[in-house]
This record gives C-alpha cells, structure tokens and sequence, in this order.
C-alpha cells in the first residue's frame, strides 16, 4: 500500500489538531469574537457565527462561554481589537501553505510566523503566491464504508457541487462556502456523520512529500499550529503516513 494515504493523513491532521486541545479554546472564542463583531450577534443570520458556534460546541465549549464571546463581540466591552491577516509560503519540496492569523499586534504575528518558516526549511511567499493553488469551499469528508448513494442522495439538492469517491473509499463532498450551513443540515437530517466538516481552503493539487522533508513539514505544521495569533493553516503537503 502507498505511504500517501488520503485517510491517513487526515487521521493525522485530526490527531495533531485534537494534542493542541489546549489552545483550541482560546483560538475558537477569538473567532466568535471577530466573527460576532462582524456580522452580528445572531448565528442564524450569520453564516461566519454559526460556524464558529459549531466549533465551539464540538469543542465542548459550554453555552455561556460562548455568548460571552459574542457580546464582547457585539458590545463595548474593554478587550483587544484584532486583526484578521493571511500569510503565505512555502515548506519543504515547495508544498504551499496558507496562515490564518487573528492579531492585535502584526509585527509580533509576522516575526513567529516568518521564524516558524525559516526555522523548519521554508520561506514566507508575497500575498498572491500561493492563493491559487486554493479553493475556499465547504468541505465534508466521510469515512471508509460509508454509503455513497446516501451521501450523494442527502446533499445535492442542498448546495452540493462535488462528491468524489478515492481508491480507500474516503468520500469527499464539496459546496460553496454559503451553502455549508444547508449541506450540513441535510447531511444531520440523513444520520451521516462526517469525520471532517468545515469551510477550507482546500488544496487543487498536492505534493507528495517522504522521509526528511515530511518529518520538516510536520515539524513546521506543528510550530505554525502553537501560534497564539494563528488560527488555521492551509497546506498542499501530502505526508508520507510513517511521517
């Protein structure tokens, strides 16, 4: 069998995400936050809150911690004002990486963000480098064994525009960022449940990345990942599953 399996590596993205469990909180209700300051205090008018929300909730975030976050959003409550900025490089092999950060200082953002790139073999790209090596899209990422036909059958009335089925049986489904709240929804109301469901950047192409440069890749996930002012991070890197 390959050693770039689909579905091992994203068993292990969700077991590098899940040893991060700590910060996870801190990350999601400064999202809440932005998000509620953006567009409002209410999730079902605000596709950015709901989403946020539902983090949060599958992060067993208690209820009133959550709307907490919204009224200091909403309010004029004292705290910090934060910007959203996207970073951009390159790891190992040329592997494209985006950097979704939430700053109230972006001198402090970029100095760890450029150091967590140079020190693990990459190199931080002008905005527009590798941006198109991306699509912003609801995505929904169901298990080996899981029935096609539902999956199918559940959610292209509600927005769906992709389902595609690899080699291992991983099915993935794909929808406009403003149809997520819908296909999520429909997949709910069907009794299926995916093992990733988010809005992403997800990668067009990937770069096989083995031995050294996948351990280096790894390594500059991890770095990017502990930032406090890092929210999410984007990769076209394909890791060997040893790595």
């Amino acid at each position: 069998m390959s050693g770039h399996s689909k579905w091992a590596n994203i068993q292990h993205r969700k077991g590098r995400q899940d040893a991060k469990r700590g910060k996870l909180w801190t990350k999601i209700i400064r999202e809440v936050n932005v998000a509620a300051r953006a567009g409002g205090a209410d999730p079902d008018s605000n596709p950015r809150l709901r989403l946020a929300w539902d983090k949060a909730t599958a992060a067993n975030m208690p209820k009133d911690t959550i709307q907490r976050a919204i009224a200091r959003g909403v309010g004029d409550a004292d705290g910090a004002n934060y910007e959203e900025i996207r970073y951009e490089g390159y790891g190992p092999s040329g592997a494209a990486v985006i950097v979704d950060c939430m700053t109230d200082n972006r001198m402090r953002t970029v100095a760890e963000v450029r150091h967590a790139f140079s020190k693990n073999g990459g190199n931080m790209g002008q905005e527009g480098s590798v941006a198109y090596m991306f699509k912003h899209c609801g995505q929904f990422i169901f298990a080996p064994g899981t029935s096609e036909e539902q999956v199918m059958e559940a959610c292209l009335e509600a927005g769906a525009d992709d389902v595609q089925t690899d080699e291992e049986g991983v099915i993935e489904v794909t929808c406009p960022p403003g149809d997520y709240p819908a296909v999520k929804a429909a997949f709910e109301a069907a009794k299926l449940v995916p093992e990733v469901q988010t809005v992403t950047m997800k990668a067009l192409s990937e770069t096989e990345l083995s031995d050294d440069d996948a351990d280096k890749m790894t390594k500059m996930l991890d770095a990017l990942e502990g930032l406090d002012d890092v929210q999410e991070v984007f990769t076209t890197a394909m890791l060997d599953e040893t790595a």
